[in-house]
Formats: C-alpha cells, structure tokens, sequence
C-alpha cells in the first residue's frame, strides 16, 4: 500500500475542506458525485476506504462529508464547495454580439499590454488554450458570412427574375437569416465544442484588467468568513483547495485571513492545495495589483503550508511554474508554494494515458481524479487521509524542471 500509513503517526481526525472551483456554471453537486465516484476508484486501487454521507452540518455553502480509512487510521473531512457558479452562469449571459465584443476587448487587452507574448515565454500550452475560442469563433464567423452570401447569391437567382428588386431584398434578408442561423447553431454546439465557454472564462478577468470585479470581491469576503469560522473549530486541520482559476481565489482569500489576524495560533493547522493553476493569465495584467501584492504576501507566511500541483500533461494550465516568482513578486523571505508534478504521464497506466491525452477539459480535471498507477499525489488521502498536507510532502524537494524566471512586465503591487 502506497499513501499515508507509511508517512508517520495520524495528526489529523477532523478535518474541514473547502474546495474552491474554477470558472465553472455548473452546481457544485458536480463535484460531490465527481468525488463520489473517482474516490471509490482510487481507494479500490491504492487498498484504502472512502465512505461518503451527506453534508453534517446544516446551512452554508454546499458539502458532504466523507470518512477515510487507510490501516488504522480513521479519519472524517466536512467538505464545502465555496460556490460561486451563479456569477459565473451571469457573466456568460451574453448574445452572439455581444460574445465577439468580448472577443475583441479582450484580445486587445491581452495583445496591447504585452501579457499574451510573456505568457508565451512560460507554457505555449495555456496560451493556445485561450486562444482557442478567439481563434474558433473567428472561423464560425467567417463561415457563417460564407454561407450567408451563398444563401443570398441562391435566392437572388431564384427570385430576381419574378420580383425584381423585391427579390433582391428578401434574398439579402435571406442571406442574412442563414448566416444569423448557423451562427446560433453553432452556440447550441458550445457544450462540445467550449469556445464560448472559454471565450466567457479569459474575458471574466481581462474586463477589468486582471482586477476582480465587485460580485466576485463580495463572494470572496463571504468565503474568508466561512473559513475563518472553520479555524476556530475543533478541527486538526483546514485544507483550502483551488482548482484552476479558483487557485488565484484562494490565493487572495487566504492573504486577507492573515492580514486580518483572522488566523488562530493555537488553531486548527491551515493548508493550501492548488491544482491545475492558471495564476499567470491574471497576475500578468496590468490592474492586478491586488492579486500580485497576495502572492508575494502569502508567499512568506509560515503560518500556512501551499503546495502547487500542475502536471505538464495539462495544456490547460501553467505547468511547473511558480505562480509566485514568474509573476516576478517574490519577495527574498519567500517559503512558498512547494512545486510539486502530478505526472500524468507517469502516475497513468499507458492504455489509460493514451486514452486521456489529447482530451484537454478532462485532463485539466484529472488533479481531482483516480490515477491507476499513483505515486505520491492523491487528491483523496490529502482531503480525507490521516496526515496534514505539511507531513504529506514533508521532505519533498520541488519540481526540478520548474520555472521560476520572473517573466511578468507588470510587477507592482499597489495603484
């Protein structure tokens, strides 16, 4: 048996998880029943137990509660999505017109403050990620404004010659109808093809230049006040985790803790787990002071434990790179994060690995997935085991191959 029973003595019995997810409209019951059933299948592989029962507490965000048994060590977790999906399915509220205005800003943003070329100095994978839906809407563009000059050279030779210019105008309303149509099909296509969805995501944080807009400020306060209530509780730990853009959420939840003295001495221990992170494309812009002065605030605390687990199998975030020192704020008392690979390529059996390659949604959600071949990164002994993440990597060095150049052009910290 890999995993916790080998690394020590159990130091945790109780412990509160808050999962913070990414940008995502979806109901956080997603992730429940994602952890559901891929911890079931990690727990049949690695030889542990995972038993899921509903949320114990009543009110609040959304959770459940799970009860790990690895050797004999038991341990519970109260999980709780910190959810912020409603903003999210708001901010995608938009119109095809709307949508391409969105497309236009926000390239212009990225292009003309110089954030899309340094970006590209880190991880191409990300890079073509985000442009993947400016680049795919552009086509669906061009091919809607094909069809709808074939449709209108159609109905012009079918009706000019009965209605004259009568024909003329309902062939261009035509042209224009077809053209309007299949752009309206290819959104209802969006849940395959994500270019909408992507477009929605990168134009979230770029409308204010890399500062977060006020709902979302709002819904952060409100999750600091959970947590803090947490860390006053009778838990041995509180485990904060940030999935992919919910990383630079937590980032900034977390440093708003501290610096309010909102972190008890004698408390539970705090940790922090983030996955899959896409810190860059938003500490890298021009307005993002707030989040910047947060990275290198955190960095330095010792009275948490963050560690960073990016894999290079996941072209959907910024692999290997210290959010921290590539966004060129790390100041030289930093302790944080520890870099850390989840080595798809490794920690996947090969049949399963050449199955999930070239599916880049899926493989960015892999870090809350079973792994059939694990090493030492299981998301469901970090959440639901008997240790702390601290003991978890205690000893363990970070990434050799990560980045920590300090590409960013925008390194302030205030207005």
């Amino acid at each position: 048996m890999s995993g916790m029973s080998s690394q020590g003595e159990q130091t945790v019995r109780k412990r509160r998880v808050f999962y913070i997810p990414g940008y995502d409209p979806i109901h956080p019951r997603r992730y429940r029943e994602l952890y559901r059933s891929e911890g079931a299948a990690q727990a049949a592989i690695t030889g542990y137990e995972l038993a899921l029962s509903p949320k114990q507490t009543k009110g609040g965000p959304y959770g459940w509660h799970v009860q790990g048994v690895v050797g004999k060590a038991t341990a519970d977790a109260d999980f709780e999505v910190l959810v912020w999906s409603d903003i999210v399915k708001d901010s995608m509220e938009q119109g095809i017109g709307a949508t391409y205005v969105q497309l236009a800003r926000t390239a212009w943003i990225y292009i003309t403050s110089g954030a899309l070329g340094r970006l590209m100095k880190l991880r191409k994978g990300p890079v073509i990620a985000a442009l993947y839906p400016v680049v795919f809407l552009i086509v669906q563009l061009l091919l809607a404004v094909a069809f709808a000059i074939f449709v209108n050279w159609a109905l012009e030779q079918l009706t000019t010659p009965y209605l004259g210019g009568f024909g003329t105008v309902l062939a261009l309303l035509g042209g224009l109808g077809a053209g309007y149509a299949l752009l309206l099909w290819f959104k209802a296509k969006d849940n395959k093809l994500f270019a909408y969805y992507l477009m929605h995501d990168y134009a979230y944080s770029a409308q204010s230049k890399g500062a977060n807009p006020p709902e979302l400020e709002a819904r952060m306060a409100a999750f600091a006040d959970t947590i803090a209530q947490a860390l006053t509780g009778d838990f041995d730990e509180v485990l904060v985790v940030g999935h992919s853009s919910g990383a630079h959420l937590g980032v900034s939840i977390l440093a708003d803790l501290l610096r309010a003295a909102r972190v008890p001495e004698n408390g539970p221990k705090l940790s922090f787990l983030t996955l899959g992170q896409v810190v860059p494309m938003v500490s890298f812009l021009p307005e993002a002071w707030r989040l910047r002065a947060d990275l290198a605030y955190l960095s330095a605390r010792d009275e948490i434990t963050w560690t960073d687990v990016t894999a290079p199998g996941d072209g959907c975030a910024f692999a290997l790179c210290d959010p921290v020192a590539v966004s060129g704020v790390a100041p030289k008392s930093k302790r944080w994060p520890l870099v850390v690979s989840a080595a798809f390529s490794q920690n996947l059996s090969a049949n399963r690995w050449k199955e999930l390659r070239w599916k880049f949604f899926r493989l960015h959600f892999q870090y809350l997935c079973a792994f059939d071949t694990p090493g030492d990164y299981d998301y469901f002994q970090i959440t639901a085991g008997p240790v702390t993440l601290a003991e978890r990597y205690a000893g363990r060095k970070a990434s050799g191959s990560r980045i920590e150049a300090p590409v960013n052009k925008y390194t302030s910290i205030a207005p």
